[in-house]
């Protein structure tokens, strides 16, 4: 069953895994369609660039090879995109190159547009400026930082899918998603947006406050006429 909602396909992930064990192979191009856009997104974000295609189709051929172990009642999107950063990595590391920030944004804006036609010229301006000062930010930071931010906001998945999606204990997706948006805090001093890139983290420190514009001096008042001594 296929459904759409909010303009993406939405499949009944467990009927059609039943259908595909079944004997039924044609079905799995329902979960191809579904989650092919995340997929490559997720391929670029973690530097696949030019070969993001090559490095999700692989992925999607690595899965259903490996459908009979997916675990029932499962989410089978972060299960894949396990598979997807498994194969970006390894093209990453055999190419040796490195992509280009620019690459990065152009990609994770590409295949889903972010800010809306709509918004302000100068708004959205200003939000492609703070987004590539992000991803400048995220290329500084370790390899299981730029994971757990890229999964957790970049690709707009929530703690368990992103748990799953790296093999990572929650604690372990809690505890270096703060430290990573510390380090990110640290990184983008020059970025204090009224509302901030990523959300504030239990125990991560409060930004300080601008400090005031100093009022102006008053002028000093005339003396009053007439006093104790008055005639």
């Amino acid at each position: 069953m296929r459904t759409r909602e909010g303009g993406r396909i939405v499949v009944d992930e467990a009927e059609v895994i039943a259908r595909v064990r079944a004997g039924e192979p044609e079905a799995y191009a329902e979960l191809v369609r579904a989650h092919t856009g995340i997929a490559i997104r997720a391929a670029r974000a973690l530097g696949a660039g030019a070969d993001a295609e090559d490095v999700v189709q692989q992925a999607f051929i690595k899965a259903y090879c490996s459908l009979e172990r997916f675990r029932e009642g499962s989410a089978f999107k972060p299960w894949l995109l396990s598979i997807v950063a498994n194969e970006a990595r390894n093209t990453v590391r055999t190419a040796v190159r490195q992509r280009t920030l620019a690459g990065r944004e152009a990609a994770l804006t590409e295949a889903e547009p972010l800010i809306p036609e709509s918004t302000d010229p100068a708004l959205a301006a200003l939000e492609t400026e703070r987004r590539a000062a992000l991803l400048a930010g995220l290329d500084q930071l370790s390899e299981e930082h730029r994971l757990v931010v890229t999964y957790r906001y970049l690709l707009e998945m929530d703690e368990p899918e992103t748990a799953q999606a790296l093999g990572w204990p929650r604690g372990t997706v809690k505890s270096r998603l703060n430290r990573a948006l510390r380090k990110l805090g640290r990184l983008l001093p020059a970025l204090e947006p009224r509302e901030p890139l990523l959300p504030r983290q239990p125990g991560q420190p409060r930004e300080p406050r601008e400090p005031r514009e100093p009022r102006e001096p008053r002028e000093p008042r005339e003396p009053r006429q007439g006093g104790a001594d008055h005639a």
